[in-house]
């Protein structure tokens, strides 16, 4: 990934990255895993014209709060989180990728 910049006191202890609009801020270097992890986010916010992707991801997770009462597993239940999480050692993934394949993480399934 080629927009990383790390520092180790941009981020609390609780994130690894954080990927803003395509740049990606991390305390420490990228594993692959996390790295494509991220690229995956790059990829969604370009399909949704960055802005509406942010919209969207804060009106998921306040929706989802609401819900689980729970910051955790509120950022889980994001859908663009779910997709990326499933997908993230499938180093092929973004090749594969269909648009908008994280609609379908929307809905959780009850366990």
């Amino acid at each position: 990934m080629k927009n990383v910049i790390i520092n180790r006191w941009c981020l609390g202890a609780n994130f690894l990255a954080i990927n803003l609009f395509g740049i990606v801020f991390s305390n420490r270097k990228l594993t692959p895993i996390l790295a494509n992890h991220e690229y995956i986010h790059t990829i969604q916010q370009r399909e949704m014209l960055y802005i509406f992707f942010y919209i969207w991801y804060l009106t998921e997770w306040m929706i989802k709060l609401i819900y689980y009462r729970d910051l955790m597993k509120a950022y889980e239940a994001i859908s663009f989180e779910r997709e990326a999480y499933a997908n993230q050692v499938n180093m092929d993934y973004i090749r594969q990728r269909r648009h908008y394949i994280w609609r379908k993480f929307i809905v959780l399934k009850k366990r």
